[in-house]
């Protein structure tokens, strides 16, 4: 009988490989869990592709002139090849010097941490903890993905797992929820899409059964693509930032009509009346009412009458996108949805209050099944300090300057030495001509690297890592019921070795590898970190199978929760004996910990201002471009395979639009802003509100001397401003560009 073919894991999905020969011959989606065919089937092209990284390299300028060579070299000077010994040998060199002599500060040592589904080979922690070992580097804190609303909810629920991983689960929406409202939308791309790999990619038929057993979808977004089949969803289409405006008057509408839930929030909520006072105008003298909304948004009001009429009655969910935090002031729209799910007294309740990105990650709703996967320790950061995560580029541009971060000041150091592994800052950074320009400053650049991104192509040392299929893990996420042994497919191409490997062997030469490996090879963490949590589920009572047993097994399905996950059920059914870890222990309205800050962008109660680059004030020849997450790839990855588009990448504009610039559809144009500009091809679509151009960010940023990407990366654009004082997150959604049409180089 023939043996089944092995199973392994990425994050867009689990696959069932065919290996003949020692060669992985093709991948496929395991089973019927619903993952995208084009990007499993893209495996083996990842793996072989002419694009990889197949020894260790290291720039021509830095090998002869060392952390004296001039850094404008980097993206433009030839890579010599090396040996392994000697390439660590340099790195080694290279990470005594700096530490020895400016510190440990001066060590950057990045990671995005979207490398492996794995967990122990998880780039971040493996970055993290050989740094903690080596006593101290510079770290990020946050995300691009959710930095605003982490730091928000951190104050004003006391913590981050309302978009870090709770969520109220699609069972309790199907049997309890009259209406559901999408703020940002519920684009099925995202749902290809899961931290740590998912088996289950079901969330169209979470959809389609919720809309079958009577679920009301209403999708506010300014594009239609944001809507899934078999939602039957109500339409609304605003302008880009004017979210928040929405919220609020519908939180005054629904007080004016007498809906306000007087109980609940005098129960479970703060600063309420500070609210109440700023949505009736009291002291600006501008009531935050329908007619209000309806003109920032440039929406009917008769359509944000419609949408308050079926929030009135019944039981409701309301939801936003991580994509609307990712603005400048991004913090408001998840504050003012925390306020009106307050407002209708309906948090904690089975299908009712709110939830995080239902649109934005798969598995987002399936039921929380957490502590099943194990997690690599990290050893601290004790000589060391962290920036916020997008505040790298200023980093690097203003040594020694202090910004506010969530009430702290914190100072940027002198960075002498980057060191990354797993990530690509040029593909996920905001205008990255300015960082282009940025990174030659520091004296070295050292990468861990799969294929020859932007960013390996612009390093000093570039060290070849192994891909998923070429080592053993553990993988799975507290959101999917599975749990995936993930076995060696093939032996690795070329000299890849993995992140594991690479420290242990810098940390013996920099006299730290007992600290960082604890004298384990990567099988003996394996059955150490599986041992370490099945011990915590014998306390639970749960079967569970030993590291044996999961080999053999390959996947391992994590039994079912008993009841539907209800986001904060415990705080409803007694919020003092379960109060939040906030000043007041309740929701905090209002919170005056934000508001004795003082910062300038971020007051004290959720607010409406028109943020910077808002296309309510935007000339008759600019439009709100938007940046979203590309329909095949994760972030960057699988660019590097047939996958990628031969050419420039498309940008879609209401045929409004096309016709008063006289663009047709398949036109190549330029998209720029003050900060330079990218190569696109026109897609005319009436999937767009007028006033909007949206791309995705899939292409890797080629760059060029006149600050024009031929490569496409939306990014070549976007601003590099924060959302707000508190959170210092990415603002990229805050963007207004031009088209020019013009005759390209062929």
């Amino acid at each position: 009988m023939k043996k089944p073919d092995p199973v392994s894991l990425t994050h867009w999905g689990a696959f069932e490989a065919v290996v003949e020969n020692g060669r992985l011959l093709s991948t496929r989606p395991w089973q019927d869990g619903g993952s995208d065919p084009d990007m499993i089937g893209a495996l083996p092209a990842l793996l072989y592709s002419s694009k990889r990284v197949d020894q260790p390299y290291v720039r021509e300028g830095w090998l002869r002139d060392r952390e004296m060579s001039d850094g404008t070299g980097r993206g433009k000077e030839k890579f010599v090849p090396v040996s392994w010994e000697m390439a660590l040998s340099l790195t080694a060199q290279e990470l005594r010097r700096v530490r020895d002599i400016h510190g440990h500060k001066s060590l950057f040592a990045g990671s995005y941490g979207w490398s492996s589904a794995g967990r122990f080979h998880h780039a971040r922690t493996q970055v993290r903890r050989f740094f903690g070992a080596l006593g101290g580097f510079t770290d990020q804190v946050g995300n691009y993905s959710w930095g605003a609303a982490q730091v928000l909810l951190e104050n004003v629920l006391g913590s981050a797992d309302a978009v870090s991983g709770a969520a109220t689960s699609w069972q309790s929406i199907k049997e309890n929820t009259d209406v559901l409202v999408a703020f940002g939308g519920l684009s099925p791309k995202n749902w290809h899409v899961t931290s740590g790999g998912a088996g289950n990619h079901h969330m169209p038929r979470y959809i389609c059964s919720a809309r079958k057993s009577g679920t009301k979808f209403i999708v506010v977004s300014p594009v239609a693509d944001d809507i899934p089949d078999g939602s039957d969803a109500q339409w609304i289409a605003p302008r880009p930032g004017s979210d928040t405006a929405i919220i609020l008057a519908l939180c005054h509408e629904m007080v004016k009509r007498g809906r306000a839930d007087v109980s609940f929030l005098a129960s479970y909520c703060s600063g309420y009346e500070y609210l109440l006072e700023y949505l009736f105008g009291e002291k600006d003298g501008l009531p935050k009412d329908l007619e209000w909304a309806a003109e920032v948004a440039d929406v009917p009001v008769t359509d944000l009458n419609s949408l308050a009429d079926q929030i009135e009655h019944g039981c409701v969910m309301l939801t936003a996108t991580w994509s609307l935090q990712r603005a400048h002031r991004g913090e408001q729209p998840y504050w003012a949805l925390i306020a009106l799910a307050a407002i209708l007294g309906q948090i904690g309740l089975p299908g009712g209050g709110f939830s995080f990105g239902y649109g934005s990650l798969n598995a987002v709703g399936q039921g929380a099944r957490k502590g099943q996967v194990p997690a690599f320790p990290g050893l601290g950061n004790e000589g060391g300090m962290a920036i916020p995560v997008a505040r790298f580029a200023d980093m690097l541009e203003n040594p020694g300057k202090s910004i506010p971060f969530n009430g702290k000041q914190i100072t940027f150091p002198e960075t002498r030495l980057i060191y990354w592994a797993g990530g690509n800052p040029f593909h996920h950074a905001q205008d990255l001509f300015r960082l282009n320009k940025l990174w030659a400053r520091p004296e070295t650049i050292i990468i861990h690297e799969q294929t020859w991104t932007a960013t390996a192509l612009r390093a000093d040392i570039v060290l070849p890592a192994t891909t998923t299929m070429e080592r053993f893990d553990i993988g799975g996420t507290s959101r999917d019921p599975h749990v995936f042994y993930m076995p060696q497919l093939v032996e690795p191409v070329g000299q890849a070795r993995d992140d594991y490997d690479i420290f242990s062997d810098l940390a013996a030469r920099l006299g730290c590898e007992k600290a960082y490996t604890e004298d384990r090879n990567t099988e003996q963490w394996l059955r150490y970190l599986w041992d370490g949590v099945s011990h915590k589920v014998k306390l639970t009572g749960m079967l569970r199978p030993s590291f044996d047993e999961l080999v053999a097994m390959n996947v391992w399905k994590v039994p079912k929760p008993e009841t539907p996950e209800v986001l904060l059920s415990e705080f409803r059914e007694c919020p003092s004996k379960n109060a939040l870890n906030t000043p007041s222990g309740k929701i905090e309205l209002s919170s005056p910990r934000i508001a004795s800050y003082g910062y300038d962008d971020i007051s004290g109660h959720p607010k409406w201002a028109s943020p910077l680059e808002w296309s309510g004030t935007a000339s008759d020849d600019q439009l709100a471009l938007l940046s979203r997450q590309p329909e095949k790839f994760l972030h960057s990855q699988l660019n590097r395979t047939h996958l990628a588009k031969t050419g420039p990448p498309d940008v879609f504009i209401n045929p409004k639009e096309a016709q008063i610039r006289n663009i047709n559809d398949g036109c190549e144009v330029t998209v720029y802003s003050e900060r330079g500009g990218c190569r696109a091809v026109v897609r005319i679509s009436d999937k767009c509100r007028s006033g909007i151009a949206v791309m995705e960010t899939g292409p890797m940023f080629e760059g060029a001397i006149d600050n024009i990407d031929p490569g496409g990366n939306p990014n070549a654009v976007t601003p590099d401003f924060a959302t707000s004082e508190l959170a210092q997150a990415s603002a990229a959604q805050s963007c207004l560009v031009r088209l020019r049409i013009e005759e390209l180089d062929k």
